[in-house]
């Protein structure tokens, strides 16, 4: 009896053994899908996904998933270091009613969305967020469009953590915000992005820094840019015309303005509260400065 409990441990110990190897080569570094693949496939090139909600569970955390021809590829959440990669081809992420991607990832992950359209139908706008930012080290958007979704282009929710958000050759039109930091430490670069006909507003910080450069904001509802709480934004190279109100502080937050042009705004700059701070190289058509106290901060 003891010779069979014993062989019978070690036919366990093997098979679990062998189980967990064989998830282990199950995930490969770079995995694959297309229009026309089955997420019953290993995500192979020769084999792809459908979706990459299928490929993400057959892709090692820090790998990356690409894209091999146009098709649409669902939504997805995230929970590790990975990159979506849709180069070369038409690769989108249509997401009616729902969030197109969450990232829920680990303190120490770094997550990259690249080459993507992601829409909630632009029309109706009936996604809910093209991206929510709710975890993890740090995330790059790039070379993107975002379209179509009646709360958040791009919403960061981190709650008390730190995290990193670049955003850089990407395209927000249609959206209720179009990026938004809600809570959190939270870094944020835009760099050559445009934000366009908003329901709200371009880029509403309601906590860390961020700033934005060689960028356009423009036909926003309410506000372009928007800094509130202790919030701090930089804007440089940027041109914020045709919006509700092209720039506005409220709470203790902070513009700093260099290089900028503001122009055909209803109203141009308003101070709610907070501090504008314009180098006197910026561009402010007549009318668009802050009517009244508290006045600009000239440096």
């Amino acid at each position: 009896m003891r010779k069979f409990r014993f062989a019978f441990n070690i036919l366990a110990l093997t098979v679990f053994s062998l189980a967990i190897s064989s998830v282990a080569q199950a995930q490969a570094t770079r995995t694959w899908v297309s229009g026309v693949g089955d997420d019953a496939n290993p995500c192979s090139r020769t084999a792809p996904c459908k979706t990459f909600a299928g490929a993400i569970s057959k892709t090692a955390a820090g790998g990356e998933i690409s894209v091999l021809d146009p098709g649409g590829f669902g939504a997805v959440t995230i929970t590790k270091a990975i990159t979506l990669d849709g180069d070369g081809t038409l690769a989108g992420i249509l997401s009616a009613t729902v969030n197109g991607i969450i990232i829920n990832a680990g303190v120490n992950d770094r997550v990259v969305i690249r080459n993507l359209s992601i829409n909630g139908t632009s029309g109706a706008q009936i996604g809910v967020n093209g991206i929510r930012y709710l975890a993890g080290k740090a995330v790059m958007v790039e070379n993107c469009s975002i379209a179509g979704f009646s709360q958040k282009g791009i919403d960061v929710v981190l709650g008390a953590a730190t995290g990193k958000l670049d955003v850089i050759n990407t395209t927000f039109n249609a959206t209720g915000d179009g990026v938004t930091v809600q809570s959190g430490l939270v870094n944020a670069t835009l760099f050559n992005v445009r934000i366009n006909n908003t329901s709200n507003a371009g880029l509403n910080l309601l906590s860390g820094t961020a700033t934005i450069s060689d960028s356009v904001v423009s036909n926003n509802a309410s506000f372009g840019i928007i800094a509130q709480g202790g919030s701090t934004i930089t804007v440089e190279r940027t041109l914020i015309v045709g919006n509700g109100t092209g720039v506005n502080t409220s709470g203790t937050a902070v513009i700093r303005l260099s290089n900028t042009t503001i122009n055909n705004n209803t109203t141009g700059i308003l101070i709610s509260a907070g501090t504008v701070a314009t180098f006197q190289n910026n561009s402010i058509a007549p009318g668009q400065g802050a009517p009244s106290a508290p006045p600009l901060t000239q440096q």
